[in-house]
């Protein structure tokens, strides 16, 4: 199957988790890093999210799914070891246009979840489609190991320089930006030059479009 990658905007989107054991952590833990309201429907819980309960940072039902508990929901996930309980949440699902994604059950899923490397604002999202689990982690310890921390010192520069050329009207063609951007200015930014890497950045974007 094909899937269509999209990161999703989900600051403030009401979502609820069905279980609540340690893969269920994760996901409300990736949740509410994202900005989401999360609602876990679970008669027990895992004792970091009974902290995250007590905290008033996620809202509990503290009971087993039922039929209606997708009522108001923009995303379900559902992490049980009961496919019936995965089937019947998918299926409401469908008539509520909710989407769900079922742990380790791509049958019943609208979405799956991609292995993810994040370094600062930088994610990399990386997926088998389903087809290896062991696969994807593959690549993403690959990933995790490529993209060291001068990247997101990068990106962290490039915003700034971005948007002051912004703000002076200067328009800079996406070839001279991947130029500019390029081993020197790692280097320098690993050694903590930051200044002198925002001069360099500056010349190699200006100097293509004849600005001072």
């Amino acid at each position: 199957m094909r899937y269509y990658p999209v990161l999703l905007d989900i600051a403030g989107k009401p979502v609820v988790v069905i279980g609540a054991g340690e893969v269920a952590l994760r996901k409300v833990e990736g949740l509410l890093d994202a900005g989401a309201q999360v609602t876990v429907v679970s008669p027990a819980l895992h004792p970091e999210l009974e902290a995250l309960v007590a905290a008033g940072r996620v809202r509990r039902i503290a009971r087993e799914y039922s039929p209606g508990d997708l009522e108001g929901y923009a995303l379900a996930f559902v992490s049980t070891d009961d496919r019936s309980v995965n089937a019947a949440v998918a299926r409401e699902g469908k008539e509520r246009g909710v989407w769900v994604n079922a742990v380790d059950d791509s049958a019943n899923c609208d979405f799956i979840m991609p292995g993810i490397v994040r370094r600062g604002d930088i994610v990399l999202a990386v997926s088998t489609s389903g087809g290896s689990p062991a696969m994807a982690r593959k690549l993403r310890e690959d990933l995790e190991e490529f993209l060291t921390e001068e990247y997101a010192l990068m990106l962290d520069l490039a915003a700034q320089v971005r948007q002051e050329l912004r703000d002076r009207g200067v328009l800079v063609e996406p070839d001279v930006w991947n130029a500019a951007l390029d081993a020197e200015m790692k280097h320098l930014l690993r050694q903590g030059h930051r200044d002198e890497a925002k001069q360099r950045l500056l010349r190699s974007l200006l100097e293509p479009v004849g600005e001072p």
